[in-house]
Parts: structure tokens; C-alpha cells; sequence
């Protein structure tokens, strides 16, 4: 009898965990019901304005101006979450202080509180006559009614997606990385920089992905302090319901493929930068 070749089974590896056709047909098919099946809907039905059409309403002023505010003021927002997220993680990781559940506890307030309540209550804060804009008004500086505003609001519902997103990685990270850049003469702002961020950015660079994906279709929180003026502070999502509202279910299609297009591009430019950094700095291989 002829041997077997011991390379004959090599890739019929027993799976540790069962079920994996099951599962992965499960996931195939929700997925498909949940994301495919609704932005296929979306392509077919702007394929049916023809270009013409669907260009005269996308690079409509109106449209392109609350897609740049939307776009604009979430990467804006993103961008400060990406700094003082790291920063606020850093502290809960870091230091022990009185009232540090409280604050841990905190972060997590934006995904439990309605947007709306959010909306409300910083339009409330911030508008001229209130806690905090009463004394922004006489400086000069305006924030209710403002794409300023749409920021304030765009940071506090995306602080939290960069602060657990780099919170576990930052736990990860022995203290003795730290003390041997200190031994090695590094001083603390080396040890920062050359250190412990070329380990966390890809952490950190997810953390912003999902602060902007977030920001850019937030509406609850937004609509009550943006003030939402044409030309001014109207958020792109604001003008799909301004269109839905009047019927035109034409404009409404085409300005949110344009934002499909639009998001689908900046996250796949993110995700591109999110694998150079693993492997440049070989985190997560």
C-alpha cells in the first residue's frame, strides 16, 4: 500500500470553535438584509435620475455648503476628540484620584443619553443668555446657532468612541517601556512621541474613524444648537428631511449617495493609514 503524504491533510484543520459555515452564513445574510440590500436601494434608485439630474442636484450650493458643514465640523470634532480623548485616557489609565469612577462612568454618558437631551441642553448652555454663553457673548465669541456649535456638540456624542478605543491598548502598555526610555535619557516629551504614540496610533486612528463616521451622520444633537440657516449652519442630514418633508425623494436620494460616497472614501483613506501603522510599527501582527 502506498503512503499517505503527510502534507495530504495539512490544510483540514479541526476549527476550535464549531460552526463556522453556520456563522458565517448568519453574519453573510444579516449583513447583507441590514447594509447591502439598503445601500443597493440607494444606488438603484439615484442610477434613475441619470447624471444630469443627479449632478445639478448634488453640486447644487445648498448642498455642496451643508455637505462641507457636515464633512467639515465633524472632522474638525474628530480632530479634538483624537488629542483630548488620548488625553483623558491617558489620566484614567495612569493616575488614581478621588472621583475617577465618576469621571470613567462619565465618558460613557453620551451612548446611554438621548441626542436630543444632549441638543437641548447645550443649546441651552451655550446660547447667549445661557450658563456658559452669557459670558462668551460679550467676547465676542458665538456659539449657539453656529457651526461652532455643531463642533461643541459633534465632541461631546464622539469623546467617548476615542477614549475606549485607546483605553485598552493604553492598559496594555507596561510602565517599564517608560522607565526605560527615562534611563536611556529620553526626556518626557521624547518618550511621548517616540514612545508611546507610534504604539497607540493605530488605536488612535480608529478611535477618530468612528468619531467622524459618527459626526457625520448625527442629527439629534446638532439641530437644536446649529440653528440650522441655509448657507450658514445646515447640516447635510437636516437637508435630506427638509426634502423628505417636501416630496422630493429625488434630491433627498441623491444627496445621501453623495454622502455615501463621500464618507465610504474618507474611511477607506483611514483604513489604508490604519494598516501602514500596523506594519510599520508592528502593532496588531
Amino acid at each position: 500500500m502506498r503512503a499517505h503524504s503527510p502534507t495530504r491533510w495539512r490544510f483540514k484543520r479541526p476549527s476550535v470553535i464549531p460552526g463556522f459555515g453556520l456563522a458565517l452564513g448568519f453574519t453573510l445574510t444579516w449583513l447583507t438584509l441590514l447594509i447591502l440590500i439598503p445601500l443597493s436601494g440607494l444606488a438603484w434608485r439615484s442610477s434613475e435620475l441619470g447624471w444630469e439630474k443627479f449632478l445639478s442636484i448634488a453640486l447644487d450650493p445648498r448642498t455642496t455648503n451643508a455637505l462641507r458643514i457636515s464633512f467639515g465640523t465633524a472632522f474638525a470634532a474628530a480632530c479634538i476628540n483624537a488629542v483630548f480623548g488620548v488625553v483623558l485616557a491617558w489620566v484614567l489609565v495612569r493616575y488614581r484620584f478621588p472621583g475617577k469612577r465618576v469621571i470613567d462612568a462619565m465618558v460613557d454618558l453620551p451612548f446611554a443619553l438621548p441626542t436630543a437631551v444632549a441638543g437641548i441642553a447645550l443649546a441651552t448652555l451655550y446660547a447667549p443668555n445661557g450658563w456658559i454663553g452669557q459670558f462668551l457673548t460679550p467676547l465676542g465669541i458665538k456659539v449657539a446657532f453656529t457651526p461652532l456649535g455643531i463642533v461643541i456638540a459633534l465632541v461631546f456624542v464622539g469623546l467617548p468612541f476615542v477614549v475606549r478605543t485607546v483605553q485598552p491598548v493604553m492598559e496594555e502598555i507596561d510602565r517599564e517601556v517608560e522607565e526605560a526610555a527615562a534611563t536611556l535619557g529620553a526626556n518626557r516629551f521624547q518618550t511621548i512621541f517616540r514612545v508611546l504614540l507610534p504604539g497607540l496610533a493605530p488605536a488612535v486612528l480608529t478611535g477618530f474613524a468612528l468619531a467622524f463616521a459618527r459626526g457625520v451622520g448625527e442629527y439629534g444633537s446638532v439641530i437644536f444648537i446649529a440653528g440650522n440657516l441655509p448657507f450658514r449652519s445646515e447640516i447635510a442630514p437636516l437637508l435630506i428631511v427638509i426634502k423628505l418633508e417636501e416630496y422630493n425623494y429625488a434630491a433627498a436620494t441623491a444627496i445621501a449617495a453623495v454622502m455615501l460616497v463621500i464618507s465610504f472614501a474618507m474611511l477607506l483613506v483611514i483604513n489604508l493609514i490604519q494598516s501602514w501603522s500596523r506594519r510599520r510599527y508592528g502593532y496588531g501582527a
